[in-house]
């Protein structure tokens, strides 16, 4: 059975958490990648950012549902929520819209183990990981390229 250390790309591509959203932008576009690990000034991995962090940058805001008995207000949603969706949509820099706390594989998972973690996590970058160390990327294109070899 295939594992990750097959089927990785070694070639890894970064960012850093200072990286401009706009310099993310371009990178993506140029190398044709749905995300990229993110690394601190140590080089240690403290999230990902992709395409759909992109996107969410230029979605309409949604307002919490509240409603209101006697004088009181109730929220029927976590207000706080707002608040995250509002820094994200105004980042400008990589740290400000990236997913901390990524989810990683090591090199010796398995390519079902893979497919089932993107699948069921809804999640397309995935850091492969030696230890402390980023040793490869594995993307939505690097498990279609199994289907057909």
């Amino acid at each position: 059975m295939l594992t990750a250390r097959d089927i990785m790309n070694r070639d890894i591509i970064t960012v850093t958490e200072e990286s401009t959203v706009k310099e993310l932008a371009r990178l993506l576009s140029i190398h044709q990648i749905s995300g990229v690990p993110v690394l601190n000034d140590n080089g240690r991995l403290v999230g990902v950012v992709t395409e759909s962090d992109l996107i969410f940058q230029t979605k309409k805001v949604h307002i919490p549902t509240v409603i209101t008995i006697l004088d009181s207000v109730f929220y029927l949603e976590n207000p706080d929520k707002m608040g995250d969706e509002m820094k994200k949509m105004a980042g400008s820099k990589v740290k400000d819209i990236l997913t901390s706390s990524p989810v990683t594989v090591t090199e010796e998972t398995p390519l079902d183990e893979i497919a089932t973690i993107m699948a069921e996590k809804n999640v397309h970058t995935l850091p492969v990981m030696n230890k402390e160390t980023l040793v490869g990327v594995i993307g939505k294109k690097d498990i279609i390229r199994t289907l057909i070899n």
